[in-house]
């Protein structure tokens, strides 16, 4: 049986019922006072316009269902849908173009768009600490993509998007970044937050990572111009393997991205990587991931437009 004959992928009771066991394990929770001892559930009646999912809290006297407070609060697609598009963009390793999951979920563009953005907020989460510690190995790497229209294209890589990642070989999992410019004094307060002092740190031979020697125990570089991709333990193939997917995502899924979006695109990636099978995560788990962090990461149409 294919996973997406899962009555919760069909039926809006058995959405909200599947996304309430996940967001409200212990039960009901008011989002509007944090009640929990007296709430009860409204019978769902369309005729009368009581929607599915619907609970009255016994403290504050409101209404709500599980989505309010999450990514999908005041959608008027169906949550069932919702639940579609968020296990299409789980489980597709290079992503899914908006086109496409306008064409699956038969809604407009604007809306798969809309919806894609949200469900990308939903999986930023930036609270992985320190990469590094205890003398751990974490990979540096840089890579471009597309085209920032406020600088001239120009030979380099000036007129160029600039991603930044880490990779921590112990826990496999990255952090990236997308960063204004490529200097040492930009790059240096990044990476002293984001890497242990006491951590082994490998880079290419980047002229921004030179000046950083100083502020970590070790800091050692791997010559590519050279022919040299690795020396022992000291290589950045890891995070390299990680952008090759990043970037045939970009280039081949979605194909264009304006900066201001660029960092949710990151976070997408970064999201399937860290929770992928190599890590002990399935398809369906990391959906699960995925539909737990969506609280309190509301985003509305405007401001996916304007941040």
């Amino acid at each position: 049986m294919s996973i997406l004959s899962k009555a919760y992928f069909h039926d809006e009771a058995a959405a909200f019922e599947y996304l309430e066991n996940i967001l409200w394990p212990d039960g009901p929770v008011c989002p509007h006072c944090g009640g929990y001892e007296r709430i009860s559930k409204i019978k769902a009646n369309p005729e009368k316009r009581v929607r599915q999912g619907l609970h009255k809290c016994g403290q504050c006297k409101k209404q709500f269902t599980v989505r309010v407070g999450t990514v999908f609060e005041a959608s008027k697609v169906e949550l069932h849908k919702w639940l579609q598009a968020v296990y299409l963009m789980c489980a597709s390793k290079k992503g899914i173009s908006a086109h496409q999951l306008h064409r699956v979920l038969e809604v407009t563009y604007k809306t798969a768009w809309f919806m894609a953005h949200r469900i990308r907020e939903a999986m930023r989460s930036g609270d992985l600490g320190p990469f590094g510690p205890m003398g751990g190995q974490v990979e540096v790497d840089e890579t471009f993509i597309g085209h920032d229209k406020t600088r001239p294209v120009e030979r380099g890589y000036q007129h160029k998007h600039k991603v930044l990642a880490l990779v921590d070989r112990r826990t496999g999992k990255a952090k990236t970044m997308v960063v204004d410019r490529l200097a040492s004094r930009e790059l240096l307060p990044i990476l002293k937050e984001n890497i242990s002092e006491e951590a082994r740190v490998y880079t290419d031979e980047a002229g921004c990572y030179r000046r950083l020697r100083d502020h970590f125990l070790q800091l050692q570089s791997v010559k590519h111009n050279d022919g040299e991709y690795g020396r022992g333990e000291v290589h950045t193939i890891t995070v390299e393997g990680y952008f090759s997917i990043f970037k045939r995502g970009m280039k081949g899924v979605y194909q264009h991205c304006a900066k201001k979006h660029l960092h949710r695109y990151v976070a997408e990636f970064e999201f399937r990587y860290n929770n992928r099978v190599a890590n002990g995560v399935g398809d369906a788990t990391r959906t699960r991931v995925a539909l737990a962090a969506a609280v309190g990461k509301r985003l509305t149409y405007r401001r996916a437009n304007v941040e």
